[in-house]
């Protein structure tokens, strides 16, 4: 064939595999039959450009089936993976990980105490007096629903943190925002306590610093050992639950609480890790301080492992001057904590204890200074330990106490000496999320004049970790 007829060929093939797209197989077969017919093409040429026709033909088809990626799509896509993590789900997306975490509980709790009566009266106890009562409401932990976004740039690790803390029952909204007394009547609604927004910065060389509100230092560890946590301990305010029960709060150990912060957490040495912060300073229940210097927080943990036994031991302490009014005397109020938990095989036990001068009982700074101002000792402690049967089943018990001094030369007989409580627990693991609890609970409020109040409780529920 002449370049002539070469040329003409060619075009003719280019413009047919252009428009191939939208035009029909038969169309262009026909074109090089013509092109045959008119000799322009000889029966070699012709099967050559037949196979090649069919060739592209077979690529468009497959085009088709699998649609093209734009490359900046690709790349985004290479870059996402959704996974489920040691706790919760991930996503993420190019350096960015996000994740979700979450937690639902609810129990029947059936509360017998005492009938009221003028030996029943104990001013800070935590007992329910007023005959049985029965309620569905949170444990110790309310439901809690937290993001954490985190991420790696110009070498520092740093991620940004919040956590709501929903309840099931209704609360008053009155002082005490979300976790106010409860109000079980029609068209009431429960709260949302917005524990956690904080921020983190941190190298693993380095330690990491933690601005925001989260969880305190002193007394954090006895309550993430506590085995009420998963579950209901004292039902104070059973007849009107609010977003919590107590657990061991106040039969056992100070509640930390959730407080603002700017914290540093070194990074581990051979098991030992610090973390000391500056807190914002609590006011004394039932005062108007405006007090000048911040609260500091401190704690030591050891993470211990020797042959077959697991555990933890720690320290914390605490340490925040009151600027009082109203003509009474600043004081500084101060306490310590030590605690452990091991584990041997399908066992576990645990001890706390905590001793203090002006740090109140139950909550921080609570019933921490007489009427004139002066400090008021408290201690307290508990021990508890739990056995797994068969790796679903786990039976616990515990036992607890805190106690609150009067101060010297104090007269208050109604006021509380000491909130004991013995615990007994069963939990059947009925998933990796889900978990079945039953427990039965004892607890007793005497007072320094000696009135005493004391009650029963039977709660079963379950509780959802993701």
């Amino acid at each position: 064939m002449n370049v002539r007829g070469l040329f003409l060929a060619g075009a003719c093939l280019g413009a047919a595999i252009t428009t191939a797209v939208s035009a029909q197989a038969d169309t262009t077969d026909d074109l090089l039959q013509q092109l045959r017919t008119k000799g322009i093409l000889t029966d070699q040429e012709y099967r050559a450009l037949s196979q090649r026709k069919a060739e592209e033909d077979a690529r468009r088809v497959e085009a088709a089936r699998t649609p093209a990626v734009p490359p900046a799509t690709a790349t985004a896509l290479d870059s996402t993976v959704v996974r489920t993590t040691d706790k919760g789900v991930g996503l993420k997306i190019g350096a960015v990980e996000l994740k979700l975490s979450g937690s639902v509980n609810g129990f029947y709790v059936h509360d017998s105490g005492d009938d009221p009566g003028p030996t029943k009266t104990v001013t800070g106890g935590v007992i329910n007096v007023g005959g049985d009562t029965s309620s569905v409401r949170n444990g110790l932990l309310p439901g809690f629903l937290k993001f954490d976004v985190t991420t790696t740039q110009d070498g520092w690790d740093v991620g940004a943190h919040f956590g709501m803390y929903p309840g099931i029952d209704s609360v008053s909204w009155g002082e005490g925002g979300a976790n106010s007394s409860g109000n079980p009547t029609a068209l009431a609604t429960s709260g949302i306590d917005f524990r956690q927004t904080y921020l983190t910065f941190g190298k693993p060389q380095l330690g990491e610093v933690k601005i925001g509100r989260d969880i305190g230092l002193f007394a954090s560890e006895a309550i993430l050992t506590d085995i009420t946590l998963l579950s209901i301990g004292t039902a104070a305010g059973n007849a009107a639950p609010s977003n919590t029960s107590l657990g061991r709060i106040g039969v056992g150990y100070i509640y930390t609480d959730f407080q603002p912060q700017i914290t540093y957490t070194s990074p581990s040495f051979a098991g030992v890790q610090l973390a000391v912060g500056v807190f914002q300073p609590l006011r004394t229940a039932g005062t108007d301080e405006e007090n000048s210097q911040p609260g500091f927080q401190g704690e030591i943990t050891y993470a211990l492992k020797a042959g077959a036994v697991t555990g933890k031991l720690w320290a914390s302490a605490i340490t925040q001057k009151h600027d009082a009014t109203g003509g009474l005397d600043s004081y500084r109020g101060s306490g310590i904590d030590v605690g452990g938990s091991v584990t041997l095989g399908d066992a576990s036990l645990a001890g706390y204890y905590y001793t203090g001068e002006g740090i109140g009982t139950t909550g921080l700074f609570i019933l921490a200074t007489d009427a004139a101002g002066n400090k008021r000792d408290s201690d307290g402690f508990y021990v508890q330990g739990t056995y797994t049967l068969l790796r679903k089943l786990t039976l616990g018990a515990s036992y607890g106490e805190s106690r609150l001094d009067l101060t010297g030369g104090e007269i208050n007989p109604t006021l509380v000496k000491v909130n004991k409580s013995w615990v007994g627990q069963v939990k059947y693991g009925l998933t990796d999320w889900v978990s079945l609890i039953g427990e039965y609970i004892n607890t007793t409020a005497k007072a320094h004049g000696g009135n005493k109040a004391e009650s029963d409780t039977i709660a079963l529920g379950a509780i959802l970790f993701f």
